[in-house]
């Protein structure tokens, strides 16, 4: 699960719990009665909140989508080819290794290899990624 989906998870459960909590307090129940409901009610819904994000992260592109660009984030690129191509489809140049490239709607990729900064304007992009 990523971290986003950890931190909603959280937040579901909390407030579940400050939900239940008002309703005890509205229902005038006793200690015993009120800590029940609490508990009850956050532990059913921890369990289908964390089935749904389960599903979520193991069945869904998205989901999956997500997993790969926090584990390429965290890990500082994925192992991946990147091919860069000329209009007339000549290679330019050609790396491997561990890469994380910059997503950007400006008309150029950016990427970082072997400890160096590589931005290419106006050509085409092949990368493949190496997805475990």
């Amino acid at each position: 699960m990523t971290i986003l989906g950890w931190i909603g998870y959280a937040f579901v459960v909390i407030m579940t719990v400050l939900v239940c909590g008002a309703l005890a307090m509205q229902l005038d129940l006793n200690a015993k009665a009120a800590r029940r409901l609490i508990f009850s009610a956050t532990f059913v819904v921890a369990i289908v909140a964390m089935l749904v994000m389960r599903w979520y992260f193991a069945n869904t592109a998205s989901g999956q989508r997500a997993l790969t660009d926090q584990r390429s984030n965290l890990n500082n690129g994925i192992e991946r080819t990147v091919t860069v191509y000329t209009a007339n489809g000549d290679v330019i140049a050609q790396y491997e290794g561990k890469i994380d490239i910059a997503a950007n709607d400006g008309g150029y990729i950016k990427f970082d290899f072997d400890g160096k900064r590589y931005i290419y304007y106006n050509c085409f992009v092949e990368t493949i990624a190496a997805l475990e």
